[in-house]
């Protein structure tokens, strides 16, 4: 790997440890289906408690971030490029379930990010 590229992965690591606001328009599960070939965003809805912490709006139970959970997505959408989704999701949606700026710019960097994987045969890892 060069120089640079090791510099821009650390750099890209160091600002995923970031602390970040969650949006209480929900999170998005993003992830590449190899089988139709395309990429798949889906939305679950959250409540942010008083710890800022995301939780089940159902349960109230903290969403764990490094653990399984079984919801059912309130929105899932499908499309074979970043752009198709981010068009479906922000110029469509009425109301964006997106409120806050630094979500939809991860959003986008996350799109891209599983649309090179999908296209060069990578693993996709959401971060």
């Amino acid at each position: 790997m060069s120089d640079l590229l090791n510099k821009l992965k650390a750099l890209d690591d160091k600002l995923s440890q970031r602390y970040i606001e969650l949006d209480p328009g929900g999170y998005w599960i993003v992830y590449v289906d190899k089988s139709a070939q395309g990429l798949v965003v889906k939305h679950y809805s959250n409540t942010i408690d008083e710890k800022g912490l995301a939780c089940d709006p159902e349960t109230g139970e903290v969403i764990p971030c490094n653990a399984p959970v079984v919801r059912q997505p309130t929105l899932v959408l499908t499309g074979q490029t970043a752009k198709e989704i981010c068009i479906a999701l922000f110029e469509t949606l009425d109301p964006c379930p997106v409120t806050r700026l630094d979500h939809a710019a991860y959003l986008g960097r996350e799109l891209v990010r599983a649309e090179l994987a999908l296209v060069q045969g990578l693993e996709y890892i959401q971060d």
